[in-house]
């Protein structure tokens, strides 16, 4: 007697699928518990970093910290859910969050908040929201369903040229969008992920090389044509050179120096140091909420913070390695490449490594659009885990 078997067939270099029968045995703990320890210790930083400025709390020390922890619960609720969503249903909502992103960006032009020359930010009641933030994941989960989409129908072929010109199409939009804010941080991290997303694709090097030519040229062309705006042209040329404007451009760097320098190897103590208790860093809570760490905690403090968010991209990396589908792959990887480099650029302003453009530090700084869209993005990694190569359950 002839026995077919129940197994869906798979494609020529393609894993095979896995049924609910085959789901690893939970949550990876390691992404958990790291993720959760970074928004532990950005809530504290926070709270230290803005309980003596009563010129954004109004005398109440603890506004910052109730603000803070309202946004850690909403996280909280947008990531069990990402979690809980059937993977098939993540495929079919992913158009329509890009959509969203898209209109969001479009709003923010016609009707946005201007805050520290980019209008960014759009004002719903008492909540500020960046729609850039919520771009970052849309970008990466638009990219990996096209690529998941136009390769699967080409049963295993590879990434050609119309995949990646799809892929490039899906990224142009919202960074032209925000290109028009004009939000340079979030250009590069956008950029930098974009490159990221393409490479883990299996972009070919001559695309991966004609972009990274383009990049440069295009940087050198805004700079000549005067396309960035004075001050973060200014930026620039302090980070060659803090000393160049130490009262003005290069205020934030010689500042943020000072502050890490200060910690020594333990720190002052937290809520305890004196250039956070002096408001002399501008945007502590939120750009350089580093600085906070490494004041108050010093060299061990500030290290382990790094370690927890090496952690963070190692695990995304390890999730994207062990997905079963490429959509998986694609999309966990782009988030590691969008956090790896937004945590890189942020600590590397800090230290005048990096120039100032204003990105956040991601789970750490204040802000309840960097923390959704990174709860959203922790989400889809557990959901991609859940449904990844595990030890069959009989």
């Amino acid at each position: 007697m002839t026995v077919l078997s129940t197994r869906p067939a798979t494609r020529p270099g393609q894993r095979p699928l896995r049924g609910s029968s085959l789901r690893a045995p939970g949550l990876d703990w390691s992404l958990m518990l790291a993720a959760g320890l970074l928004v532990v210790l950005g809530t504290l930083l926070v709270w230290s970093a803005t309980s003596t400025r009563t010129d954004l709390t109004g005398g109440d020390p603890n506004a910052y910290l109730r603000k803070q922890l309202v946004n850690v619960a909403i996280g909280l609720v947008l990531m069990v859910s990402v979690i809980a969503t059937d993977h098939r249903w993540v495929r079919i909502l992913a158009p329509l969050a890009y959509l969203a992103s898209v209109g969001g960006l479009v709003m923010v032009l016609v009707a946005g908040s201007t805050i520290n020359g980019s209008r960014s930010w759009i004002q719903l009641g008492g909540m500020s929201i960046q729609p850039a933030e919520f771009a970052k994941l849309a970008v990466v989960v638009g990219m990996a369903l096209v690529v998941a989409e136009r390769t699967e129908r080409r049963w295993g072929r590879g990434v050609g040229s119309l995949e990646v010109v799809a892929m490039l199409a899906i990224a142009a939009v919202p960074a032209a969008l925000i290109l028009l804010q004009p939000d340079l941080g979030t250009m590069l991290v956008l950029a930098a992920t974009v490159f990221g997303v393409l490479a883990v694709a299996g972009a070919g090097r001559l695309w991966l090389a004609g972009l990274t030519l383009g990049g440069v040229v295009g940087a050198v062309a805004a700079v000549s044509l005067g396309v960035l705006k004075p001050y973060q042209v200014d930026r620039f040329l302090a980070f060659t050179d803090p000393g160049l404007d130490p009262r003005g451009a290069g205020y934030n760097t010689e500042q943020a120096r000072i502050a890490v320098g200060n910690g020594g190897l333990f720190g002052q103590g937290l809520f305890d140091g004196s250039q956070t208790r002096s408001g002399f860093v501008p945007e502590q809570h939120t750009d350089f909420i580093f600085t906070v760490a490494g004041e108050e905690l010093g060299l061990v403090g500030a290290g382990l913070l790094i370690l927890l968010v090496a952690v963070v991209i190692w695990r995304a990396l390890a999730i994207s390695a062990r997905a079963d589908d490429l959509f998986g792959r694609v999309a966990a990887a782009g988030i590691a490449c969008w956090w790896g480099f937004q945590a890189f650029q942020n600590i590397g302003m800090c230290l005048g490594i990096m120039p100032v453009t204003g990105v956040p530090l991601p789970f750490v700084s204040y802000g309840g659009s960097s923390l959704f869209a990174g709860m959203l993005a922790l989400g889809l990694l557990q959901n991609i885990h859940l449904r990844s190569a595990g030890p069959v359950r009989r």
